[in-house]
């Protein structure tokens, strides 16, 4: 493919370009090497929504959530797998490809933006197990309320990539200077599944807990993935609070990369 069809160096088109084949890399080789390829895109948010859907309707008595609680709990679980996994391999973005990183003269951020998008797209391959919930709930008792809140999804979609290009930016330079800040955010993330409302909402908590969880940017942004299906869960101080820590993020973590960047590569 000649220069010209890509863009010039520098410019974004060659970026974008660089991007799109770096993340391909990525989901060509994880599914390549895999009997399941795609299939395990579907499965493992299938198998954890079953496990959390039994545990939490046939073995105790849930008091959170909404119904069809299956949906409730998928629309979260869904990001929260995109979420885990991408903040998982920030932690070695760099060092997994040190000598690529080294020696290219792409704009280092894209070490980053790949796994977010590459991550992004098997979130979206996933998304056919939320709709296949959804239409088997509206045979039960309590079908889900599709409503305009669906118009708010590909906005979650979009502030969540913020949210993680920020994290990205943030989490995988420290990474490389500290290596142990790779198990630390293991530990972080295993907390934060159950800090951030994925099997309950955010007006489940009780007392100040319910205000705190507003700072937590994964409320706001779940909450519209879910009003589409669930209205009361549109919450305008909860939502506004995500949007706004996703994009302090995104500022902290583009601060911190242009001061560790030449750090980074020393180490590397």
């Amino acid at each position: 493919m000649s220069t010209a069809a890509v863009g010039a160096p520098g410019s974004p088109r060659r970026y974008l370009h660089s991007l799109w084949l770096l993340s391909a890399r990525d989901l060509k080789v994880r599914y390549s090497t895999s009997a399941l390829g795609y299939l395990w895109s579907v499965l493992d948010p299938l198998v954890m929504s079953a496990i959390y859907w039994f545990v939490f309707t046939q073995v105790f008595q849930r008091t959170v959530g909404h119904e069809p609680y299956i949906v409730f709990l998928i629309t979260a679980l869904l990001p929260w797998v995109w979420f885990n996994a991408a903040v998982s391999d920030f932690t070695r973005a760099f060092n997994k490809d040190a000598r690529l990183v080294r020696s290219t003269a792409i704009p280092r951020t894209i070490w980053v933006n790949r796994i977010v998008l590459s991550k992004g797209i098997e979130f979206l391959c996933s998304i056919p197990v939320l709709v296949l919930f959804i239409v088997i709930a509206q045979f039960g008792e309590t079908p889900a309320e599709l409503n305009w809140g669906l118009l708010w999804f590909p906005v979650a979609i979009l502030l969540q990539a913020v949210l993680l290009v920020g994290l990205g930016l943030l989490i995988s330079p420290l990474c490389v200077l500290w290596t142990d800040l790779e198990r630390t955010t293991k530990l972080i993330l295993r907390a934060l599944f159950y800090a951030s409302p994925v099997i309950y909402g955010v007006e489940d908590l009780p007392g100040a807990f319910e205000t705190i969880a507003a700072f937590n940017p994964l409320s706001g942004i779940f909450a519209l993935y879910r009003v589409g299906f669930f209205p009361q869960e549109w919450d305008p101080w909860v939502i506004a609070m995500g949007a706004v820590m996703s994009f302090l993020f995104l500022a902290l973590g583009i601060f911190t990369f242009q001061r560790l960047e030449r750090p980074m590569l020393k180490e590397l």
